[in-house]
């Protein structure tokens, strides 16, 4: 889950070095440092390990023995669940922590309770996580707590990354463990340490819940872990066709921090399909990217009601996935903005839509999927267009919240705690 925060001042920088201080000693705070430095003179990073050493021990030594984590915390039917849910630091421009806080305030308003403990290995205060999921997504009301400080007996506890799993198995707190699972994220590593560590958590026992039907499958089918899913809602609110809207320009979802969004290969084909069509409007957003070889209109970071206009105006919109789909297919279509895709089945299996447009991954290929859609008649696009935005008209998050909350239900109520693989 990516994240962006802004730039912390002197006083919260002197306060995570008291807070390090306090939790590390100065010998870690000077082996951070060197680690740093060293990185920087060698203009390269090593493979650190985002899981705090007594955690990752702990959870160990339970896998290695066997035992089991706690279970619910007692639970009556027809009582509300108390959720407890552990995720990295939120910051803006997070799809990831937009789903999980989605799902949660769809708990809370059928009356459930949440904590959220925020996972943070570098020492930043807890009011100032708080700060940032107050403002970017004020529907949660759920208390923000910073998971040094331990967890409260609940009747769900999740984890919501890799990182975190190993914590959330090693807590001696009450709760069904689960695993707020949204992308294959040993896929996120080359092979080694990290990619071993990920996958091992999927035989942790753990109940998973999954963003959409391809990665439950995969859960189940390779690492027998217990696992349901929840489809894509799609915020109809400010993704949806404008009644002046003029499909004719095309836009790319561009994030060249995150791999598996393939922007080596976008590139590329965008350059391929701007020599073709040199009349066509580009639009990029989500990141920067510079030295772009064919020219743009560069929104970066944008809000939801700005992207919906953006959509509004293309005909067609680039975004690739190589692992698990993100959100943005569907708030494509809303708008009558027709994705062109990389065709596979983590993709295919999760979109389920007749409207995408798939195509194999070489430039060539992508260059002329999104040239048929921008050639097409203006009155053959714009009935497209409304078609696709027909086909996602029904789906909604209350519906998908409806399908967690059942998922939640269903494993409190199981009799016994999921056994740990030994």
């Amino acid at each position: 889950m990516g994240s962006s925060r802004q730039s912390p001042t002197v006083a919260e920088r002197l306060r995570q070095t008291q807070r390090l201080l306090r939790s590390e000693g100065a010998s870690g705070v000077v082996g951070r440092l060197r680690t740093r430095g060293a990185e920087a003179l060698a203009g390269s990073r090593s493979e650190e390990i985002p899981v705090l050493p007594a955690d990752l021990a702990l959870a160990s030594e339970k896998l290695a023995a066997g035992i089991a984590p706690p279970g619910p915390k007692l639970w009556r039917e027809g009582e509300p669940l108390d959720v407890a849910l552990v995720c990295g630091p939120a910051g803006e421009g997070s799809g990831g922590h937009t789903t999980i806080f989605r799902m949660l305030g769809g708990l809370e308003r059928r009356g459930h309770r949440v904590t959220v403990y925020i996972y943070d290995r570098h020492g930043w205060e807890i009011r100032q996580h708080e700060r940032s999921i107050r403002k970017w997504w004020p529907w949660l009301k759920a208390d923000v707590r910073d998971l040094a400080a331990g967890i409260e007996d609940a009747h769900i506890l999740f984890a919501t990354s890799w990182e975190t799993a190993y914590p959330v198995l090693a807590s001696p707190a009450q709760g069904r463990r689960c695993y707020f699972v949204q992308d294959f994220e040993p896929r996120f590593y080359p092979a080694g340490s990290l990619a071993l560590l990920a996958e091992e958590t999927y035989r942790f026992g753990f109940q998973g819940v999954t963003a959409g039907r391809w990665l439950a499958e995969v859960l189940r089918r390779d690492y027998g872990m217990p696992a349901d899913h929840f489809d894509f809602g799609c915020d109809l609110e400010h993704y949806a066709i404008e009644p002046d809207s003029a499909h004719t320009d095309i836009c790319y979802f561009c994030r060249p921090s995150t791999p598996r969004r393939a922007h080596e290969l976008a590139v590329p084909a965008l350059q391929m399909f701007a020599g073709r069509h040199p009349e066509v409007t580009i639009h990029t957003y989500g990141e920067s990217a510079p030295d772009l070889p064919f020219p743009t209109v560069d929104h970066g970071l944008t809000t939801p009601a700005e992207l919906g206009r953006i959509y509004n105006r293309c005909a067609a919109g680039l975004v690739l996935s190589a692992s698990n789909v993100s959100l943005v297919p569907y708030e494509m279509l809303a708008a009558g903005c027709i994705p062109v895709m990389n065709d596979a089945e983590h993709n295919r299996v999760v979109l389920r839509n007749d409207h995408v447009a798939y195509a194999r991954p070489t430039p060539a290929a992508l260059a002329d999927a999104l040239g048929r859609i921008v050639a097409a008649p203006a009155a053959e696009r714009e009935a497209r267009a409304r078609a696709a935005a027909a086909g996602v008209g029904s789906i909604s998050w209350e519906t998908s919240a409806d399908q967690f909350e059942r998922i939640l239900l269903e494993a409190v109520a199981a009799p016994d705690p999921l056994p740990v693989p030994a």
